[in-house]
């Protein structure tokens, strides 16, 4: 009887331990989600404004240019940030109960971080 009842709780234990890795998985998804809003919105605002509307164009620090740097700058440190703290929180998870899965999340992250340095760079270099 005692047996059984140990199993229980190592399943228990198991589904646990697979729902807080699903956890960290669904918050890293929602970071990258934040992230690409973060890039396309300052991409976008850039862009929209280079369409000539037969006005002369004003660039300043907080024109449509420097708005789409700091849009596009915030998406890739919180991206960065959100991907530091998922693989803090991955090794403390490894380091309690062995080999766990990776966060499936990071290869999408990997992605978008790619996009925003290229449309980051795209806005930097065009005047």
């Amino acid at each position: 009887m005692d047996d059984s009842r140990e199993t229980r709780l190592s399943q228990a234990g198991a589904f646990a331990l697979e729902g807080t890795r699903l956890a960290y998985d669904r918050t890293m998804l929602a970071w990258v989600r934040t992230s690409a809003t973060l890039i396309t919105f300052g991409f976008t605002v850039f862009k929209f404004f280079q369409l000539d509307f037969n006005k002369p164009q004003v660039y300043s620090l907080v024109g449509p240019r420097g708005f789409g740097l700091i849009m596009i700058s915030a998406g890739l440190i919180s991206l960065l940030l959100a991907s530091i703290q998922t693989r803090q929180s991955m090794q403390a998870l490894r380091a309690v109960h062995g080999t766990i899965p990776p966060v499936a999340g990071n290869v999408l992250a990997f992605i978008i971080a790619i996009v925003g340095v290229l449309a980051f760079c795209t806005v930097l270099l065009k005047s």
